[in-house]
């Protein structure tokens, strides 16, 4: 029951893709309004998943989980049947503050539902699994509704399975909260709330136009807001997150791979999906369909987490697992420039996947496992926040490492005089541009626009199998003394710490 939240959460950043024509069409919002249609999902989880976190903790998170549960299917309703693009991006913000609760309060109550170690590393992994899942099937889903209705059907799935959860959440879910919670610092809340959203903005504006002051000025207030909550967790009395629970390496290592994962995830799954349409020449139905095999190699292999952590322990698995997705990025490095590797695309992919998706799940539950028992939930949003940045720093650092290859391919055959016209100039901002203007253009140009967008893709893939293999070896280094048997009394030495 706990893995449909997660599942629904994540399908809701991806359900809306296939269906902006559509909203396009019908409510005719402008550039920004679609923009912020898309985005502002996304910036309320990402913002409001450490104030949640905290706050499950407080009144309780199986109370926190009902009322996400209840916000998230109203929001639902509005969505599907807004009649404007302002009430649409007011009923998508209400939706991700509603799915805020709901990713933190799940993975608290599987820590204390699951006292065994393995059982609970079990739990975890195939909620991550149905999480990514969520993720992968959205664009299908979205894409199969709009076959048969109107795009506000994407947003209703997710009202029968939140009345499900309602109606029997109470009889099979236990109530656990801090016994102690102390008063919630407020002031911490919007620090972290600023900090979250400033560094989602920047990163997602630096993706999409480039390292301009806009986004250069929200990743700097994101930072200097980051800074101000660590320093100001380390003097109040009942900070809301436990600074002691980042002296455990375990954490700090733990950390370290959602953030590379992730990264490697975001920045490389982006501009995987534009190779697959623009490049090989797929549908964008198509190209979700391709993307499922990499989601299945990643679900077994999640499967596999609690085996294969007692078997090897933490050090193997994640500086392994790591491994193997740098050699898919490897594999993609070598992509050459003609449509016809969809093979080779895939085959990355999976490596990318399967090997990331069992280092991702065991780094959540590594994080959880460590905290004391009271601040569970907090330490699911921390987890859970890191992976949102890093998806957003994905995008925004490969996906601007590929963008700056694309541009000098283009410089390279575009001549002087015909940059001057506008078909031209599309051409040299984006391959999406090259393709829509691919009646003024020639053969040449748009085969050349084709190699470039591989040439950057090749490279954002290097760049992340470099930082794949860096993390694989700090947690070789890291946690090669550290056993998976351990976990218990370190888990006992962190909860002596907070208390």
């Amino acid at each position: 029951m706990l893995t449909l939240p997660a599942m629904l959460v994540s399908m809701d950043l991806t359900v809306l893709h296939l269906a902006v024509p559509a909203v396009s069409a019908e409510l005719g919002p402008t550039s920004s309004q679609l923009l912020w249609i898309v985005d502002v999902y996304g910036f309320m989880i990402a913002g409001f998943l450490v104030v949640m976190g905290t706050l499950g903790d407080r009144i309780g998170r199986r109370r926190l989980l009902f009322i996400g549960a209840a916000g998230f299917g109203v929001a639902s309703v509005l969505a599907a049947f807004a009649t404007s693009a302002e009430l649409l991006i007011a009923a998508r913000a209400l939706l991700g503050v509603s799915g805020a609760t709901l990713a933190p309060s799940t993975v608290a109550l599987i820590r204390h539902m699951f006292h065994d170690p393995q059982q609970r590393t079990r739990a975890i992994s195939l909620w991550f699994m149905s999480f990514m899942a969520g993720s992968a099937i959205g664009p299908l889903i979205g894409g199969a509704l709009l076959e048969f209705f109107w795009w506000g059907a994407a947003f209703l799935i997710g009202v029968p399975v939140m009345l499900l959860l309602l109606v029997a959440g109470p009889a099979v879910l236990p109530e656990h909260r801090d016994p102690a919670p102390g008063r919630l610092d407020l002031t911490s809340a919007l620090v972290a709330l600023v900090a979250v959203l400033c560094g989602m903005y920047g990163l997602k504006k630096a993706a999409e136009s480039g390292l301009g002051p806009v986004p250069v000025a929200a990743m700097a207030a994101g930072v200097l807001g980051c800074l101000l909550f660590v320093r100001r967790q380390r003097t109040v009395t009942n900070p809301l997150i436990d600074p002691a629970l980042f002296h455990r390496r375990t954490v700090r290592v733990s950390l370290l791979a959602l953030t590379v994962g992730a990264v490697a995830i975001g920045g490389i799954g982006y501009l995987t999906l534009q190779h697959l349409q623009l490049v090989v020449g797929l549908t964008p139905f198509e190209a979700g369909v391709w993307t499922l095999p990499p989601f299945v190699a990643g679900a077994v292999t999640t499967v596999l987490v609690p085996n294969l952590a007692k078997r090897l322990g933490q050090a193997p698995l994640i500086a392994g697992g790591m491994t193997v997705a740098a050699v898919g990025l490897t594999v993609l490095a070598l992509l050459g420039g003609s449509g016809g590797e969809l093979a080779l695309v895939i085959c990355a992919l999976v490596c990318l996947f399967g090997g990331l998706m069992p280092v991702l799940a065991l780094g959540v539950d590594l994080v959880v496992e460590a905290a004391p028992p009271a601040r569970t939930g907090a330490a699911s949003a921390i987890t859970e926040t890191t992976q949102e940045l890093g998806i957003a720093l994905g995008i925004a650092l490969l996906g601007s490492s590929a963008s700056f290859v694309y541009r000098r391919g283009m410089d390279a055959v575009l001549p002087y005089e015909a940059g001057q016209s506008e078909a031209a100039e599309a051409a040299r901002s984006t391959l999406g541009g090259a393709r829509g203007a691919a009646g003024e253009l020639s053969d040449e140009i748009l085969t050349a626009a084709g190699q470039a967008f591989t040439d950057g893709l090749r490279v954002a893939a290097a760049v992340g199998a470099v930082a794949l293999v860096a993390g694989a070896a700090v947690a070789a280094a890291t946690l090669r003394r550290v056993r998976t048997d351990a976990v218990p009394e370190e888990r006992s030495a962190a909860g002596a710490a907070g208390s």
